[in-house]
Formats: structure tokens, C-alpha cells, sequence
């Protein structure tokens, strides 16, 4: 069809239009063409880095949060079940071992002071300083309120290792008071068993090994008579384990009777 034909049968606004576009120019607008080119740029890739990071802290957060809540809960059901079970009367008794000085040392040598008794090993690395730094800290804060009416003792559970010299050198380290016992095996199983204290060292040990022991981690509160008070765990502050201290001197009366055998 010749272009005269084309434009007779092509309306008039039509025919206008197309007679005064330029040659170079498309009647209509063409489409875009469709790249990818550019997209990974465009396109978010995500959570940043910073709302990574805060989910991971409060992560980790949440599972420190819900581990110490367990320590504690458990420490608590372990202090009302020796309470429950044995009562006051149970926690201490007889026991026979010898002072970092190479003296006897029995359970009568409580009696005239309060004690506070901590049992752990001179080669633990962490928690046995912690307790003790703790119970040092309570120790001269109660100095301050009450003077010198506290007497610290350490307990070794590992014989095998820590002769009186060892724990001589141990306790310097920490209270200037701290008194360190010691003693034959069988000596120690005896005091631990009448403080109702857990401990395990692995078989076949010898003084050379290298070797953690497992064991309770409580320091004992016995009065002036070398009877139980309370007992603090772990979780339990510098704090409160002061204010306990000093409102069981302050409230202590001393017993009509008392056997010290």
C-alpha cells in the first residue's frame, strides 16, 4: 500500500499527529527495558549489623539472666532441705584437724567466737578466692561495726595436697586472721561430713597431680557456742551476707546448756 493510500484511510488527528512528529522520534514511548543490572545495590540486605548485635546480646543476656536464677533457686532448695532434714543442731559437730601452724584444732576451739567456716582446696582456681575474698570483705566490715568477734577458717578438702605448710602460704593471700586447717584424709571426710559438706577428687590422685576437687561452695555461720546459724551460698552478696551477720550478733543470746563434746 503506498503511503498517499495510507494517510486517505487514516483519520484526520491521526494523520496530524504523525505529519508533525520528527522522523527521528517514535510516535509512542517505547518500553524501558528490564535489567537486573544494579538490583543487589538497590535491594536492603537485611537486619544491619547493629540489630545483629543487640539480638546477640540480649541473647546472651537472657541465658545468663535464667542460669543465675537456677543457681539461685538451687542453692536455696539445698539450704532448706539441710535445714528441713537435719536442723540446726546437725550442721557441725566433732572434728579433729591441725592449723596451718602445725597446732590441734578441734570443734571446742570454736567455742568464744563466732567462726566463719569456709571449706574448698588451695589449688581451686576461681570460685575458692571468691568466697574468700567475699568472706575477708564481711569479716572487716563486721570488725568495724562489732570489733574483732569473728574468727575466718579455712577447711582444705583436698589433704592430699595442701599440707600446713601449703595452706600457711594459701590464707596469707586473704584475711590476716584467716586460720587454715588441715588434717589426715579421714579427719577431713569427718569435718566435712558434720558440716554436711559434698567433695570428690578423682581416684588415684597423687601430691604431684594436677586435679580439680568437687564441692559444696558454702561458708557456715556458727555462733560463740559453735552452734549452726546460717549457712551462704554463692549467689549470696558481700551484702547480704553482712547484714545477716551483724543482725544474728546483734539478736544472739547465748543458750542455758550446751554440750561441747
Amino acid at each position: 500500500m503506498s503511503m498517499l493510500r495510507l494517510l486517505r484511510s487514516t483519520p484526520r488527528s491521526l494523520t496530524r499527529r504523525l505529519a508533525l512528529a520528527p522522523a527521528s522520534c517514535p510516535a509512542f514511548p517505547r518500553p524501558r527495558p528490564y535489567s537486573t543490572q544494579g538490583t543487589r545495590d538497590q535491594t536492603p540486605l537485611g537486619p544491619s549489623w547493629r540489630a545483629g548485635a543487640l539480638f546477640i546480646a540480649t541473647g546472651l543476656g537472657l541465658v545468663w539472666y535464667f542460669k543465675s536464677e537456677k543457681a539461685k533457686q538451687i542453692e536455696r532448695k539445698e539450704q532448706e532441705l539441710a535445714k528441713a532434714s537435719y536442723g540446726k543442731a546437725r550442721i557441725g559437730g566433732p572434728f579433729s584437724l591441725i592449723t596451718h601452724d602445725g597446732k590441734p584444732f578441734t570443734q571446742n576451739d570454736l567455742v568464744g567466737k563466732w567462726s566463719l567456716i569456709y571449706f574448698g582446696f588451695t589449688h581451686c582456681p576461681d570460685i575458692c578466692p571468691e568466697e574468700l575474698d567475699k568472706m575477708s570483705e564481711v569479716v572487716d566490715a563486721i570488725d568495724a561495726t562489732f570489733g574483732q568477734v569473728v574468727q575466718p577458717i579455712f577447711i582444705t578438702c583436698d589433704p592430699a595436697r595442701d599440707t600446713p605448710e601449703q595452706v600457711a602460704a594459701y590464707v596469707k593471700d586473704f584475711h590476716p586472721r584467716l586460720l587454715g586447717l588441715t588434717g589426715a584424709y579421714d579427719n577431713i571426710k569427718a569435718a566435712c561430713k558434720a558440716y554436711r559438706v559434698y567433695f570428690s577428687t578423682p581416684p588415684n590422685t597423687k601430691p604431684g597431680d594436677d586435679y580439680l576437687v568437687d564441692h559444696s561452695i558454702f561458708f557456715y555461720l556458727m555462733d560463740p557456742q559453735g552452734e549452726f546459724v546460717d549457712a551462704y551460698g554463692k549467689s549470696t552478696t558481700e551484702a547480704e551476707v553482712r547484714e545477716k551477720v551483724a543482725e544474728a550478733i546483734k539478736s544472739w543470746k547465748p543458750a542455758s546448756s550446751k554440750s561441747s563434746s
